[in-house]
């Protein structure tokens, strides 16, 4: 993050979270915005300046993003309540949620036109967005080593003709400036996409110059290898945020129906229009969803893409409110045995 003295309306404040403040609190505490998450601290960008701040089990619900109060002796008071938040199921067999960055105004999906380029991740990152009520922009990068990017731009279009689509050399300085038109001062923006699409070159780019460490892909599979380790919020030239993540080469989605149902909307009103309400869109008559696909109105990879995302969104949101039911259940039980234990030492 520049040290410049910057206000806290160059950081992203809004009269949204301002709303948040008590008068008290308002007098008592100080305003930061989480820049960077490690371990066991958070850097805060202040009015002015930064500070780092201890990280305790009180406040484990934090990232990136995320606006706080803090006292003088840098103890942190709470985090306020987030205008967006992009979280997905934690990777592997783990059941819980990874936040991964809190208030961001607009979410740049970066695929690279090479062999990694796949109509089915950008769906799902779509759905990541469109969950977090977030404004999507497509960057579809190393133009520059494609024969006809246009071509895959159109698919890509195709998806969601609501969303821009830009096709780019994320070297080129002259390319990228007109993503400036996408975003204003003060707003906040996050890179998303795989490993080796190019997100922390796009984001050195933008920035104007190199804060970010970029690295080369397997040539066999066009493939890249992780070089940002962890999430902070650069300062842009021309007013701005940008955070940079790192490649997520498993993206599990949480609870995002919503997501989904934004994302592929034109199977959603199709389903509506279905002869029974629950229909399985497989051999029942009066399935409109059928009619398309075999009248070729509807992509069959996309219609897999969407059972695939509901399947997987249902299934981790129940497992993920099974976790948080249980966890509610050990916390009530922990508070009975220390209410107990309270009132056993008081009676002698």
């Amino acid at each position: 993050m520049n040290k410049s003295r910057l206000t806290l309306a160059q950081l992203g404040w809004r009269p949204f979270f301002q709303q948040q403040l008590s008068l008290e609190e308002y007098e008592d505490y100080d305003i930061g915005r989480v820049v960077e998450h490690h371990r066991s601290q958070v850097k805060l960008a202040i009015e002015g300046g930064a500070v780092t701040i201890e990280l305790t089990h009180q406040i484990e619900d934090i990232c990136v993003g995320d606006w706080v109060l803090f006292d003088q002796e840098l103890r942190l008071h709470r985090v306020l309540e987030r205008q967006s938040l992009f979280a997905r199921k934690a990777p592997g067999t783990k059941v819980d949620t990874q936040r991964i960055a809190a208030n961001i105004d607009v979410a740049i999906l970066v695929s690279s036109l090479n062999q990694d380029f796949n109509l089915s991740r950008i769906e799902r990152y779509l759905v990541l967005v469109r969950e977090a009520g977030v404004e999507p922009l497509v960057v579809l990068t190393k133009a520059d080593l494609c024969d006809d990017p246009q071509a895959l731009a159109e698919q890509v279009q195709q998806l969601d003709n609501r969303v821009s689509v830009v096709t780019l050399n994320a070297l080129s300085n002259e390319q990228v400036q007109p993503l400036s038109e996408y975003y204003r001062a003060g707003d906040t923006l996050v890179l998303l996409g795989s490993s080796g699409v190019g997100k922390s070159t796009l984001a050195n780019t933008l920035i104007g110059e190199t804060v970010l460490e970029t690295a080369g892909i397997r040539e066999d599979d066009s493939k890249g290898r992780h070089t940002t380790t962890y999430r902070s919020l650069q300062l842009l030239p021309s007013g701005g945020l940008i955070l940079d993540t790192p490649g997520m080469r498993e993206l599990q989605l949480g609870a995002a129906e919503q997501g989904v149902k934004e994302t592929f909307k034109e199977i959603i009103e199709l389903a509506e229009r279905c002869r029974f309400g629950d229909c399985s869109h497989t051999n029942e008559p009066g399935c409109e969803i059928q009619k398309a696909l075999k009248l070729g109105e509807l992509n069959q990879r996309r219609f897999q893409s969407f059972e695939k995302l509901m399947r997987e969104q249902a299934f981790n949101s129940a497992t993920l409110a099974q976790k948080r039911a249980k966890d509610k259940a050990f916390g009530k039980m922990i508070n009975s045995i220390q209410n107990d234990s309270r009132s056993r030492k008081r009676g002698k």
